[in-house]
């Protein structure tokens, strides 16, 4: 099914049920320019969507908020993206706006591999927020759903709008970029996570307080060109996961793609491809080659 990034399958002004696909994205390029001393990092990066969507249901009618998760690994507690969303949703609705929260129960169904640097749970939280929103009537307008998804995570803004962009400082600065190619790409998860922040600490960058200027990182300037701009800095501090990253890059090169690299801060990685036909090609030979999983889907160019 190809429904529009996190739009609702189907939606009324004000809806009993909606339905919702949350993409998962890649990273075209991950540049890691600083560490700041609230121990974030800035970076530089161009994220863009691509069509390996969870599924998520939210329905009125239960007298408290309910949530179920199709995934053994997905936390159950306020930790949960899709829960810390509802919740952060609601207490600003209680705060700003004279609309009772509706009592919800939000189903899960996911297909994007868990701690895999396809943003899943990010993914997850923006559709939450944007069907609440829709449930209550649309009280929120974009900006402050954006605003409420940067609280819940840094790349969580990111999906709200669900399109290509260069995203700036934490990935909280987003700059649409509509000149990206109409890939096709394959995805290699190798079935274990990274943790992200142990990734970010192999990096071991110095505390700074300033912002270093951004002369080593080749801005675009018209289109994205796979040979200038493929990169991601956090290849370098996987450790351990350095030959998985590098096998499976090496073998989606092998199979034609145009470029291949890890997405975020891993495990997964990907390959781009001029075409759908050469993309599952090479998408059946990884997947008997390798006790992995393997996906094929669309970079989306708009949300």
């Amino acid at each position: 099914m190809h429904a529009s990034n996190l739009d609702p399958i189907n939606s009324s002004p004000h809806p009993q049920r909606v339905e919702l696909l949350a993409p998962a994205k890649i990273n075209l390029f991950l540049y890691v320019i600083d560490r700041r001393v609230d121990g974030y990092h800035e970076l530089y990066s161009l994220m863009c969507p691509v069509a390996l969507y969870d599924r998520l249901t939210i329905e009125t009618g239960p007298p408290v908020d309910q949530f179920t998760y199709h995934h053994p690994d997905l936390p159950q507690d306020a930790s949960n993206l899709v829960r810390k969303a509802a919740h952060t949703f609601k207490q600003a609705l209680s705060a700003e706006t004279d609309i009772p929260p509706i009592p919800v129960a939000i189903d899960l169904v996911k297909q994007i591999p868990i701690s895999a640097g396809l943003g899943g749970g990010s993914s997850d939280a923006a559709a939450t927020l944007k069907g609440l929103n829709q449930i209550h009537g649309k009280p929120f307008a974009a900006s402050r759903l954006h605003r409420l998804a940067l609280s819940v995570g840094a790349d969580v803004p990111f999906f709200i709008d669900g399109r290509p962009a260069i995203a700036q400082g934490v990935g909280e600065r987003l700059s649409a970029f509509d000149a990206v190619p109409a890939f096709w790409t394959v995805l290699i998860y190798p079935g274990y996570g990274f943790s992200t922040a142990q990734v970010f600490r192999n990096l071991n960058l110095p505390l700074t307080k300033s912002k270093k200027n951004l002369r080593n990182v080749p801005f675009i300037k018209e289109t994205f060109k796979v040979p200038n701009h493929l990169h991601n800095d956090l290849e370098k501090g996987v450790g351990i996961g350095w030959e998985t990253i590098q096998r499976n890059k090496t073998a989606l090169m092998n199979k034609g793609a145009l470029g291949a690299l890890m997405t975020g801060s891993g495990s997964t990685v990907f390959g781009l491809f001029t075409d759908k036909a050469t993309a599952e090609k090479a998408a059946k030979c990884l997947g008997k080659a390798h006790e992995q999983q393997v996906f094929v889907a669309k970079l989306l160019s708009r949300g």
